[in-house]
């Protein structure tokens, strides 16, 4: 569980969602889901014009770099990979490779994926909840990190010389 007494636990304002933080993955799940149902009509014809082949082209880049940053993440993490936010007692923090510079590139990834995929299909319902898809991220990230302050002592001299999406901006 924790190294710390519950007196010095980090408290968070966003709620568990269950005691791994279960209600997290299911509701990033859901939006993804959502996500790709609203893109998919936008895939049915090709562009016609220079300017909506730009566009097709750079919401696929985006969508594929996402995808690779999101593969990066998760064989970063190794045996300390969980689909849930609240880590396993038994992990170790992981601060090399991809999360040398950056605390959740697996949801850096996804977020860029998003995106890209709702720029690509062009349509609206697709970019709002690509836009529903970051902030949920966002918030999942902070419940966990107060999971993860609360696990390894280590994590607050980690989040000091790390940037939670993107290297030295965010």
């Amino acid at each position: 569980m924790s190294d710390r007494p519950p007196a010095e636990r980090r408290r968070s304002r966003l709620p568990d969602l269950g005691p791994r933080g279960e209600g997290w993955v299911a509701g990033q799940f859901v939006l993804l889901g959502l996500l790709v149902v609203l893109g998919a009509p936008g895939l049915a014809s090709l562009p016609t014009n220079l300017i909506g082949w730009l566009r097709f082209i750079a919401g696929l880049a985006a969508t594929v770099a996402g995808g690779w940053v999101a593969l990066r993440g998760l064989s970063g993490l190794g045996d300390s990979l969980t689909p849930m936010p609240r880590p396993r007692s038994d992990a170790r923090l992981v601060d090399d490779g991809p999360y040398r510079r950056v605390r959740h590139p697996i949801y850096a990834g996804l977020i860029l994926a998003a995106i890209g995929w709702g720029v690509m299909t062009a349509r609206p319902g697709a970019l709002l909840i690509a836009v529903l898809v970051a902030a949920f991220l966002d918030a999942k990230a902070r419940r966990e990190e107060a999971w993860l302050m609360d696990r390894y002592p280590d994590y607050a001299d980690y989040r000091r010389r790390s940037k939670r999406f993107v290297p030295g901006i965010y």
